[in-house]
């Protein structure tokens, strides 16, 4: 992988699919290309010139003024990394590609916190990440980071379903049929709602059974290749299947945590590897895949969830604070097992979101005390990822609803921070492209103004997605749980020898490096490990990755 910064011209650089709203613009980009397109969207709009511009993109340009612009797209598909030296504004697509070698031990901790880093921070000192839907502009030695886009919930405007599906059934076949290439494109296939969906309508816009890819695992509980199957079936595809192992576990987790530009700790990233490869030794060059269905339109079950929750809000605040609170603090209720559920609920109830969302973030049910070492602590600040979710929840207006606010959070810390860059560097790594239609900003934009209950419906998950495509789907999959490609890393370390012993290699030496304690580090894989796998499992994995990849480098 190249990782040196990128070569950009006296006039600039334009990286991705840019397409100019404006007509003039689009025409512009047609006759002289999208550099020279974007250096007039800046003459004319400034900063807020990415706004007039959809699909992914990154650009840098050089301005009249002998500064320097930066944008990318809204969910950072497109990436680029930047770092200020001597009072120049160096820029390139990875992290590791800015000529940084200082690591940031805060990064480290928020790796461990979100099993990714989020932007704008990056394991290096010194070089930040640009946030998706954000551009930065370096003029006068003064850096300015901004937003140019946040997302503004229309919640509907009287429009009937019947109208509603009609349009999102064209937006979606056109965005699908724009990604379609020439060459040879392929499909990621897990069996849910949005992976069917995909390659169905590629079998529609084509005319031809799409070609699709699945990964299975050969253990109880974890395979879900049936349900690609039946989309299969249904639609007449030419599918093709690989299942994993934890050998393929064992030669490719070195390989995939070396691909990154700094450490990724998605479980499902060496599993999709395996499926892009497969698809590239068949001839495939782009794959099309599902993300973004569940974050655009509510199919997520944390979403109902904290509905639930959010009906504790609701209630008047003398009756919470005054009187269920001071009773529940008590301690009484938990030992009567009538009501002990009923105080759990209100103890997770009353803290506010998003910090509700992390109640049950492993890292800190276990204990920082436990896992870290007293040297490591005192170099970060515990508090830095709360405050950054905090401000990314704010982010979004008042005005929205709370599954709405749920969603725009999830954009950036389930979508742009983690699983495009599975999806996007595992194919890299391939030599294979990507596309997501669900990315389109048409149909975001038409997400954005579905009200609230055609998106969650009391407690009904994606709601108007499944009704609009319940004659299109095998009723199967519409009822299925989402499960997509997961892994059953936690048996397998426990079962095969090869993949304990890269395991227990990799936490130790994460012990040696004086970030973790080496008795937790013992009592994580001898005791909590063997006795719930697929709990502890993650954990597991996510500081087998940190410390493959640190040995990369």
């Amino acid at each position: 992988m190249n990782k040196t910064s990128l070569r950009i011209s006296a006039s600039g650089l334009a990286l991705g699919t840019a397409h100019f709203k404006d007509g003039a613009l689009a025409a512009l980009a047609v006759r002289d290309g999208a550099l020279v397109a974007w250096q007039e969207a800046y003459a004319r709009y400034g900063t807020a010139a990415p706004a007039h511009v959809a699909g992914d993109f990154a650009v840098v340009l050089e301005t009249r003024e002998g500064g320097r612009f930066v944008a990318i797209d809204r969910f950072a598909i497109q990436t680029l990394c930047y770092r200020v030296v001597n009072g120049e504004l160096l820029v390139a697509q990875r992290a590791d590609g800015l000529g940084a070698s200082n690591l940031d031990p805060q990064a480290i901790f928020d790796y461990l916190y979100f099993h990714a880093i989020p932007s704008p921070r990056t394991i290096y000192k010194g070089v930040f990440r640009l946030p998706p839907g954000h551009y930065a502009l370096f003029e006068g030695g003064k850096l300015t980071v901004r937003p140019y886009w946040v997302p503004q919930f229309e919640e509907g405007q009287g429009e009937s379903f019947a109208d509603l599906r009609e349009e999102f059934l064209g937006i979606l076949k056109n965005s699908i049929a724009c990604r379609i290439e020439p060459d040879r494109t392929g499909c990621y296939l897990s069996g849910g709602t949005d992976s069917s969906t995909v390659s169905g309508m590629v079998a529609q816009v084509t005319g031809q059974p799409a070609e699709t890819y699945s990964i299975g695992f050969d253990v109880p509980g974890y395979d879900e290749m049936e349900y690609a199957r039946i989309a299969v079936r249904h639609f007449g595809s030419h599918h093709h299947e690989y299942y994993v192992t934890p050998d393929d576990l064992v030669n490719g987790i070195p390989l995939v945590a070396a691909s990154y530009d700094q450490p990724f700790g998605n479980s499902s990233a060496v599993p999709a590897y395996y499926c892009a490869r497969l698809a590239k030794q068949d001839g495939i060059d782009k794959l099309l895949a599902g993300d973004g269905g569940d974050e655009l339109f509510g199919g997520n079950t944390r979403y109902a969830k904290q509905r639930i929750f959010g009906i504790y809000d609701s209630l008047p605040s003398l009756l919470r604070k005054g009187v269920m609170e001071p009773i529940i603090d008590t301690g009484l209720f938990d030992r009567i097992p009538l009501v002990k559920k009923g105080a759990s609920y209100v103890r997770q109830a009353r803290v506010p979101m998003p910090d509700r969302m992390q109640t049950y973030n492993l890292l800190m049910r276990l204990g920082l005390d436990q896992i870290f070492t007293p040297d490591y602590l005192a170099s970060i600040d515990i508090d830095e990822p709360q405050r950054q979710q905090r401000d990314v929840y704010a982010a979004c207006p008042d005005s929205a609803s709370l599954v709405n606010k749920m969603l725009a959070y999830d954009w950036r810390y389930t979508l742009a921070e983690n699983d495009l860059p599975k999806v996007i560097g595992s194919a890299t790594l391939a030599n294979v492209g990507v596309g997501f239609p669900f990315l389109d900003d048409r149909v975001v934009d038409f997400s954005l103004k579905l009200q609230t209950s055609y998106k969650l419906k009391g407690l009904k998950l994606r709601w108007f997605f499944k009704e609009a495509l319940r004659d299109f789907l095998p009723e199967a999959i519409i009822a299925k749980k989402k499960h997509g490609f997961g892994l059953p890393f936690g048996p397998w370390a426990v079962n095969h020898s090869g993949l304990n012993k890269l395991a227990r290699d990799s936490l130790h030496g994460l012990g040696d490096r004086g970030i973790v304690r080496q008795e937790f580090v013992h009592t994580l894989l001898n005791e909590h490990l063997p006795s719930h796998p697929g709990f502890y499992g993650e954990f597991v994995w996510v500081m087998t990755m940190l410390e493959q990849w640190l040995r990369s480098k």
